[in-house]
């Protein structure tokens, strides 16, 4: 796992992925895990500069780290910060389980084929992650507004990854959802691991696919293939 993009989101990844193997092997069964943990505070300052070169090198590095220590394959915990995975790629010999992919796999196999994407500015604005599931997997892919991505990315920096959850906030988000859903979604994916920590599936009736989750459910089953 390189985590700590925020620790908070890194929590809940650990929590499931031990959670999953308990599920499926009983017991006192628990998982394997390696986890390389980045102070984020260099990693956000690096993302709002714009010096996307020196985070793909910061975790280039410590997913080499993990391979070194004997990992099997390796989980990005953050949805953004795939932004660098082909670079991460290019100079590790394990794979990467890639939460783009996991995410639009379980959506077609629920036969979803039009989206809301919530997550941080640079997840709903650059193509990195809209284009992988528009061209991989046929996904049409609504963002909200700009205004709506303004306030969605506020809350995730100076909120969520602090630990601070406010009911204002998750009125907004869940208009900004109502939105996504009369415009022609059919389900909204909670494309930053730390939005599942606002927004839980009875706060809506509208279909939600926590990032977190199922990238996490997806690792289990791989770490147990």
């Amino acid at each position: 796992m390189l985590g700590g993009m925020s620790w908070e989101s890194s929590l809940n990844y650990y929590k499931a992925i031990n959670e999953g193997v308990k599920a499926r092997l009983g017991g006192l069964h628990s998982a394997k895990i390696l986890m390389y943990s980045v102070n984020f505070a260099e990693i956000e300052q690096l993302q709002h500069q714009g010096d996307w070169s020196t985070c793909a090198t910061i975790l280039t590095d410590a997913a080499k780290s993990i391979e070194s220590a004997g990992a099997d394959f390796l989980l990005i915990c953050t949805n953004t910060m795939h932004k660098v995975a082909p670079e991460i790629d290019a100079n590790i010999g394990i794979p990467i389980l890639h939460i783009a992919d996991a995410t639009a796999e379980r959506l077609k196999s629920d036969g979803i084929d039009r989206v809301g994407l919530l997550g941080t500015r640079f997840t709903m604005e650059q193509d990195f992650y809209k284009s992988r599931l528009i061209e991989r997997y046929g996904i049409e892919v609504l963002v909200p507004n700009a205004a709506e991505r303004e306030l969605v990315h506020d809350v995730i920096y100076n909120e969520l990854c602090l630990g601070k959850i406010k009911p204002k906030s998750r009125e907004v988000y869940l208009a900004i959802i109502d939105s996504l859903a009369n415009a022609g979604a059919e389900a909204i994916i909670l494309g930053c691991t730390e939005i599942a920590l606002l927004v839980e599936q009875n706060h809506t009736h509208i279909k939600l696919y926590d990032t977190t989750q199922i990238h996490a459910e997806q690792a289990v089953a791989k770490a147990l293939e």
